[in-house]
């Protein structure tokens, strides 16, 4: 169902939306307006993902993973997207991905759905969160130490 909301009833709506216009303001101011929205769209873009890409750099320099900042980068890359392709009912949704609070919701709601699952054979309670680091105090103590020195031969 979401594919087919993609590919066939959203292009019907915006064709719908764009004869409404087109009759109302005529054809021209139409086409004026469809690429003034491209080009105010692509503007905002490039200076909000420059703005995210700075922070991004900054969390990797002081060591933390930048989620929040990588889930921020594929909205505006889905805006980019969107404001590029002609309509107005999609530049009205990439436009409101380039408003920072709108796309801070929509990013949290991402990590949220997608965060990865991983198993860590050392915590006796199941999933632990990938981005915790473990203090060594954490690590298991089995009296040999964690290097195990041996010889082995392959056979074929």
């Amino acid at each position: 169902m979401p594919l087919l909301f993609i590919f066939i009833l959203v292009p019907m709506a915006e064709l719908a939306v764009l004869i409404k216009v087109g009759s109302a303001i005529g054809i021209l101011w139409t086409f004026a307006l469809i690429l003034l929205t491209a080009l105010v769209g692509v503007t905002l873009l490039r200076a909000q993902g420059m703005a995210t890409l700075m922070r991004a750099s900054e969390r990797m320099q002081q060591g933390n993973l930048p989620a929040q900042e990588l889930a921020e980068g594929f909205l505006l890359a889905l805006a980019g997207a969107l404001l590029l392709t002609p309509g107005f009912l999609t530049d009205a949704f990439g436009f409101s991905l380039l408003l920072p609070g709108i796309r801070g919701i929509m990013a949290q709601s991402i990590m949220k759905r997608y965060k990865p699952q991983v198993m860590n054979p050392f915590d006796q309670q199941g999933a632990q969160d990938p981005f915790q680091q473990r203090h060594e105090s954490q690590r298991p103590r089995n009296g040999r130490g964690d290097v195990i020195e041996g010889d082995y031969k392959r056979e074929e």
